[in-house]
Formats: structure tokens, C-alpha cells, sequence
């Protein structure tokens, strides 16, 4: 059996130290700096399986001698971004494999040169998106003998909105401000261009429902540099409700919040609540030729909450414990074939899909997924804002 650490006790890290413990093949640790809070919620749940460790992200020396001494065999990171880059280099110092669901490109370009040489995998990027969505992406491309095209657009949504961002906060909230406030990348006439979050505002409508998307940081993961040759066109998107972009820019750019990162966060988490009633929109489009004419492809899927090991997830827990989970397995499963840096568009869909972790992508046990021969029918983007 594996024995793996799970760093981070919150929305994602516990959902999937619970679901691998289940699995019978991992022996799991959950590192934390409170344990007070998860050691309560493990004996309510008459949980006694998994190993819980005081344990402070910044203290290397304390991780490391955690590793060796319980003979860890992964260190996988739940924490926010700027906890990966030295997780990572613990991991390398130990010997073991090294995972995250950073979405920061810089935590991400460290972490690769962390890897160079070692005989582990490190595989940051890991969940939904990025993660999840630059594996349904890759496979599509797969179908073309040119790529033109590729627009990637995910959304984490309340089933329910009634706030006046139309939002809850369903994941971390660290992640949500580097989303909005950091620069994004994509490919534009096959050259690496550098794009403004919350531009390139558009109206989307899916399945009968209207969505704005704004360009987001982090969403491609490393997608772009490994395509850069091989694709015209690709880009980045978050789906909300309309009028949400225009708000969040408003406390952003016009109050400069994004400047004062601190007072954003603590306003949104004092005047935003939580809920487990969401549902998260996975949407790929890939437009190229194949057999000397333009076609297009389309993924979309919807993912909704659901009870896991009787436990109640949200939508986006379900959907980023799926994408953590099935690669964390995927990886351990076949170590020969894993190690260095690892990005996500190397993990066939299908071997993620068929993964006992990875197949709640293809089960909606709410509402009937949308199957890619439809998709086309049900969806159109129009753009309101030059991207330039």
C-alpha cells in the first residue's frame, strides 16, 4: 500500500483523503496546522483509518523528517498556491512524488525546475481546471490533423444565486483572487501572448441558460507551452452569471483591491457564503481540419453535487477530488511510467474517465450530461469585448 500525505485539511484535501483511505490501496495522512476542527469531523464519522499530523507548511525540516520517519511514499498539496513551490522541493528533498492544485503559472515554472532529473513524478495542476479541462482538451485535439482553435471554459456556479455577484464561495478564496487579479496566458497566431483577467468579456448559452466569461489566470496550466507549435488559437475562459465580471471589476480595478488582496479577501468571505448546492460547467471547443475540411468538436459536461462515502460534496468538491484523485492513482498505479515533471494533457481522458476516482466526469446524477453530438445545438458565444 501507498502511504500518502495529504497537506491541507479544507474543501478538496479532505474529500480526497477520505475517497483514496476508502480506495483500500493508500495508507493516508492528513498535515495540518490546526487538526482540531478535522480530528472532530473524523470522529463523527467514526473515521479511524486515516492519520492525522500537526504539521506547519512553512517548517521543511519537520515535513521532512514526517516523510522519512512514516516512510510516506507522495506528499500531495491542498494548500494555496504559494504553499506548492516549497512543498515541492521538500518532496524532491525526500525522495517521494510530489502533487498540487496550484493554478499559479509562476508556482507551476518552479516546480519544473524542481523536477528536472528526479525519478518521482511532480504533477501540480491537479483537479479541474486546470487539471481536468487540459485532459478533455488534449483528447480532442487528438481528433484533428490541424488545430486552429481551442476555447476552454469552466464555471463553479450556485444553483441558487441571490447575491448581487451571483456567486458563493465554493473553493478557496486565495485561488479565486490569483484567478482574477493575475495576468493570463494564451496563444494568439501561434505565439505565447500575455492577456488581462477580466477581459474579453462574452455571453455564452448553455443548455437553455445565458453565462458571461472573462479571461482568469491559470485555467490552461502548462497547455500552452506544450502546444505552442502545433496551434493558431487558445484561450482561457471562467463562466459566471451576467453582471458578475462588471462588479468584480469594479472592487478590483476601479477600489484597487486588487492591490490590497487581504481587505478583498476578507470582504468576500465576510459577505459571500459557502454552499454545497452548486453545479460546475466543463465546456471544450476545438475547431481545426480533418480530412481537408474545417470541423469542430465540442466536450461539455455538467457536474453536480452528490453523497460520496456518506459524505455530502458540493459540486466543485466532486469535481476537484475527481480530477486530484484519479491522477494521484493513474501515477502511483504505473510509477515506471511517471516521473520528472509531469502536465496534466499527458493523462489519456480515457484512462481518467474509467479511473474509479475520475468516472464521477462522466456520471450527472441530477440532471443527463450533454453528450458531445449535442452540444453544438445548445451553445453559441458571443463575443462583447475586443480580446486585443
Amino acid at each position: 500500500m501507498h502511504r500518502l500525505l495529504i497537506l491541507g485539511s479544507g474543501k478538496i484535501g479532505l474529500p480526497s483523503a477520505l475517497q483514496l483511505a476508502d480506495s483500500g490501496d493508500y495508507l493516508v495522512h492528513i498535515g495540518d496546522i490546526d487538526t482540531d476542527k478535522i480530528s472532530a469531523e473524523l470522529k463523527a464519522d467514526n473515521r479511524s483509518d486515516i492519520e492525522i499530523a500537526r504539521l506547519d507548511a512553512k517548517d521543511a525540516d519537520a515535513l521532512a523528517g514526517y516523510i522519512s520517519e512514516h516512510k510516506i511514499d507522495a506528499v500531495i498539496s491542498a494548500l494555496p498556491y504559494h504553499c506548492s513551490a516549497p512543498l515541492a522541493q521538500v518532496a524532491r528533498s525526500s525522495g517521494v512524488h510530489y502533487f498540487d492544485l496550484t493554478e499559479d503559472v509562476e508556482a507551476s515554472n518552479q516546480i519544473r525546475g524542481i523536477s528536472q532529473g528526479a525519478d518521482k513524478a511532480f504533477v501540480p495542476h491537479c483537479g479541474l481546471a486546470p487539471g481536468f479541462i487540459s485532459i478533455a482538451a488534449a483528447a480532442l485535439m487528438e481528433n484533428f490533423e490541424k488545430v486552429d482553435t481551442v476555447k476552454m471554459r469552466v464555471g463553479a456556479l450556485p444553483l441558487h444565486p441571490n447575491n448581487a455577484l451571483g456567486y458563493s464561495l465554493t473553493w478557496s478564496t486565495d485561488g479565486l483572487i490569483n484567478e482574477y487579479g493575475n495576468p493570463c496566458y494564451g496563444l494568439k497566431n501561434g505565439k505565447k501572448v500575455t492577456l488581462l483577467p477580466l477581459e474579453g468579456l462574452e455571453t455564452i448559452t448553455l443548455d437553455g441558460d445565458e453565462y458571461e466569461a472573462f479571461n482568469t489566470s491559470g485555467g490552461l496550466g502548462t497547455l500552452v507551452d506544450s502546444y505552442i507549435d502545433d496551434v493558431r488559437s487558445m484561450n482561457y475562459k471562467t463562466m459566471r452569471y451576467p453582471g458578475h465580471c462588471r462588479k468584480i471589476r469594479l472592487l478590483m480595478n476601479d477600489l484597487k483591491l486588487n492591490q490590497d488582496r487581504t481587505t478583498l479577501k476578507h470582504i468576500l468571505e465576510n459577505a459571500i457564503p459557502e454552499t454545497l448546492q452548486d453545479v460546475v460547467l466543463i465546456y471544450v471547443s476545438v475547431t481545426g481540419t480533418r480530412m481537408g475540411a474545417l470541423f469542430e468538436e465540442t466536450y461539455v459536461q455538467k457536474v453536480y453535487p452528490r453523497t460520496i462515502n456518506g459524505r455530502e460534496l458540493s459540486a466543485i468538491q466532486v469535481a476537484t477530488s475527481a480530477g486530484l484523485c484519479s491522477v494521484v492513482d493513474v501515477v502511483l498505479q504505473n510509477e515506471a511510467q511517471y516521473h520528472g515533471f509531469v502536465t496534466q494533457e499527458s493523462f489519456p481522458l480515457s484512462v481518467i474517465l474509467d479511473n474509479r476516482f475520475g468516472h464521477y466526469y462522466r456520471e450527472c446524477p441530477s440532471a443527463p450530461g450533454i453528450s458531445p453530438e449535442t452540444a453544438g445545438e445548445i451553445y453559441s458565444c458571443v463575443p462583447l469585448e475586443s480580446t486585443e
